[in-house]
């Protein structure tokens, strides 16, 4: 963060001084007392666990400048700055910083990839530049601007990921963010317990066109036929596998899980990349990555240079081999696009093939049909062994077993049962895909399967 004076910080989130110096300056924001550096405005946030309130001396005690509160605080140990609401100064003090940087900042959004896609990004433009994106996937209302308070007077370039659940939500984040360029990684059916259909995903994303300078670029996925008809009032650019889209991949030739080695094809321009990710479908972040690449000024060379520095984040396509298996942990989120693709990219790989699958959450009204239609899908794919863990899962399952598949399938309502007998469905060689909901915690799937030899 470049240095902001107190005085700055209370005129621009309508907040009272309480002490110290107006101008003192803080050089980095953060809401968690733990994060502290010297020179940290700590944000005092309530929360349903914990009161940031409460954490206010310690963050003084680990050198912080100033917190910001919305209640008086008379012990804390230092300037406080005293707002109405903590978590709209935060925003108010992101859209302000925003309006001071002049580099350029690209908006990552979509119902599936958005995390993936952001740091096949930034690892493209990291090749030219000096690039700040979103840490991990800090996505929301807070992490946004705790993102955008972040880039500093060295980062040339600016790859922030927004993610939302509701309408209007995206209007919060682009009021902040104002991206130059925006990519939409897909329009897929996720969080349609608010949003309803896919219609209204796409309203609730859309969202964002509105807060682009005129001559803003949206690269969408023109695979997906929402994107592909939407017309954003913008300049738009489209990837894909189809022959409509201006960014095409061709001859995608999957490196075991290891990688995917693919032609990226631009007009009369054709390249080849590397990208050391499990997963045909990882050719939809390399495609993006390339279109933003090229409108930054990035030639191919340096494009295919940097996505060799890409890295998958956390339990996404994470492989590990423990000897007795390979697991292929993509277990941080799901929904039917992302299962869907990596069933896909599953059915590739030689041996024994077991897809450990679980809830898909927020999916309303559609969420059994949803399930069902995966569990046809993995039949389809060929998929050896079958293995549907949790209460919406067993729909997977009764999908799989509608198709009269010649393969084994079973299901497990809770996780120690499926525990109990883990040892003797997978066998060893087997690559095991483990995906399903954050909130379904199958990390613990993992840490079992990691147990086995």
């Amino acid at each position: 963060m470049k240095p902001v004076t107190l005085e700055t910080v209370a005129r621009v989130t309508g907040g009272v001084l309480q002490g110290g110096d107006p101008a003192a300056v803080v050089t980095g924001v953060v809401r968690d007392n733990r994060e502290v550096r010297p020179g940290d405005l700590f944000v005092c946030i309530p929360g349903a666990r914990a009161d940031g309130h409460n954490y206010a001396p310690a963050a003084f005690a680990a050198g912080a400048s100033a917190v910001l509160a919305q209640k008086p605080l008379p012990e804390a140990g230092g300037p406080v700055i005293l707002v109405e609401n903590t978590r709209k100064a935060l925003i108010d003090l992101a859209r302000w910083y925003r309006s001071q940087l002049s580099i350029p900042v690209v908006g990552v959004t979509g119902s599936v990839g958005k995390t993936t896609a952001k740091e096949m990004i930034a690892a493209a433009l990291s090749a030219r530049f000096r690039v700040f994106r979103t840490p991990a996937n800090l996505n929301n209302d807070i992490g946004v601007p705790l993102s955008l308070l972040s880039i500093g007077a060295e980062d040339e370039v600016a790859v922030i990921e927004m993610g939302i659940s509701d309408f209007g939500e995206m209007s919060v984040l682009a009021d902040m963010v104002r991206p130059d360029i925006c990519v939409m990684t897909a329009i897929g059916f996720c969080h349609l317990e608010n949003l309803g259909d896919l219609d209204g995903v796409l309203k609730a994303k859309s969202e964002v066109y509105g807060f682009m300078p005129a001559d803003g670029v949206a690269v969408v996925n023109g695979d997906d036929e929402k994107l592909a008809a939407f017309d954003p009032g913008l300049r738009k650019i489209t990837f894909g596998h189809g022959d409509a889209c201006e960014w095409r991949a061709d001859n995608v030739q999957p490196d075991g899980t290891q990688g995917v080695l693919c032609d990226l094809i631009h007009g009369d321009v054709r390249f080849s990349v590397y990208i050391p990710a499990f997963g045909s479908h990882m050719t939809l972040g390399a495609l993006p990555a390339a279109a933003v690449g090229t409108l930054l000024g990035e030639t191919p060379d340096e494009i295919a240079r940097g996505l060799l520095s890409y890295a998958p984040v956390g339990s996404r396509a994470s492989i590990k081999d423990t000897g007795f298996v390979r697991i292929i942990d993509d277990c941080y989120n799901a929904n039917p696009n992302s299962v869907a693709a990596s069933l896909a990219s599953l059915s590739t790989l030689p041996g024994r093939r077991v897809a450990i699958l679980g809830d898909m959450k927020e999916l309303g009204a559609a969420s059994r049909d949803l399930h069902r239609s995966i569990g046809v899908l993995a039949g389809r794919y060929g998929i050896d062994s079958l293995i549907c863990l949790g209460a919406e899962a067993e729909f997977i399952y009764k999908g799989f077993i509608s198709g009269q598949f010649e393969t084994e399938a079973w299901h497990f309502p809770l996780k120690e049962a499926l525990f109990s007998v883990l040892p003797s469905l997978i066998r060893r060689g087997d690559t095991v895909l483990v995906k399903a909901s954050h909130s379904m915690g199958f990390d613990e799937v993992v840490a079992e399967l990691e147990k086995l030899k």
